[in-house]
């Protein structure tokens, strides 16, 4: 197994893009995977992968806009065989450029239909919850607010934090989009300007509620999980709440998996998206440190996590998060 950092931003010309392309060219049968999940994940299901099968796969890492965008740009030039993301924006991003294979029928009957899209274009491999992670050594449960709406209220300013920079927040804002519609996200967003302290990274926003800066921060469920698995140092003084009955604030977010219509290597690749959504690569979620939710059918998540079941989600169908949007919306509330 190859790891190599992109050799494009996001913005660089098709020429340029090629030029790194050349660069990670897989063998005859082995596979180039844009891997903008969390790179020791992406390595250890690689590694499996290889193991069980036999196929090499060279990971590039980036991030989930800035390979979304080269996809785009390289077009049928690309020397990706499949695109794996943190959120379903990005995803949603190549598709909507008619950039993915359709992922083959054995491999979406592995995952519930609530975990990939409508169109099959790509899939859920992995989740992760939204959640509100507080001092508890400021906040009792009944002062918690029971709607991620209720931190637009004037009350909240100044006590409560986010990262609106990340890929992960703006997932949480594009499923707002898709519940609320525009008008009521536009206006949550505003009042978010007033009310929010903005933090570099989700685990930054946590830091910040453990030290007693922010009462709360709109962050994903596993930081909090990695960090008490470790030392607990920054999470000793933090609980989370999870919103219920279907609010936006309960937002799970899916991790997505697709192989790209320029591939080379179609085979191999759909072997290796299927075996993600299979008992090998659902294992790696189940037993290892990574802290986020198993998706395929009948698999269990770690056993440190709350069952997803039970987490009154909001039903979103990620083909319908629509990155470019939310980032028209944040910029005209001044938060990117």
């Amino acid at each position: 197994m190859k790891i190599s950092t992109p050799g494009a931003a996001a913005t660089l010309a098709l020429a340029a893009a090629l030029l790194g392309a050349a660069a990670v060219k897989a063998d005859d049968i082995g596979i180039v995977v844009y891997n903008a999940q969390h790179e020791s994940l992406g390595v250890e299901w690689a590694e499996a992968f290889t193991k069980e099968t036999g196929i090499p796969v060279t990971l590039r890492k980036g991030s989930d806009m800035e390979f979304a965008n080269q996809i785009v740009q390289e077009g049928a030039a690309s020397p990706a065989d499949v695109f794996l993301t943190e959120n379903s924006p990005a995803m949603s991003l190549v598709d909507g450029a008619g950039l993915f294979e359709p992922v083959a029928a054995d491999t979406l009957a592995q995952v519930p239909e609530n975990f990939r899209p409508s169109n099959g274009h790509w899939t859920g491999i992995a989740a992760r919850s939204t959640v509100f992670a507080y001092d508890k050594t400021k906040l009792s449960e009944d002062k918690l607010p029971k709607s991620l709406l209720e931190l637009a209220d004037p009350s909240w300013k100044g006590r409560w934090a986010a990262s609106p920079s990340g890929a992960d927040f703006q997932a949480i804002v594009s499923a707002l989009l898709s519940l609320k519609g525009e008008e009521a996200t536009a206006s949550w967003l505003a009042s978010m300007k007033e009310n929010f302290t903005a933090y570099k990274g989700n685990s930054t926003a946590m830091k910040a509620v453990n030290a007693g800066e922010v009462e709360g921060a709109v962050i994903y469920h596993y930081y909090y999980f990695g960090d008490q698995a470790k030392t607990g140092e920054n999470s000793k003084n933090v609980a989370l709440h999870f919103f219920k009955n279907e609010d936006p604030g309960a937002f799970v977010s899916i991790s997505g998996g697709g192989v790209l219509a320029a591939s080379q290597h179609k085979e191999n690749a759909q072997k290796f998206l299927k075996w993600l959504t299979g008992k090998g690569g659902q294992a790696i979620l189940r037993d290892g440190t990574s802290f986020e939710y198993a998706v395929g059918n009948g698999e269990a998540s770690n056993a440190a996590l709350p069952a997803l079941s039970g987490l009154q989600y909001p039903k979103v169908d990620p083909a319908t998060l629509n990155s470019a949007k939310v980032t028209d919306l944040m910029t005209a509330a001044g938060l990117l």
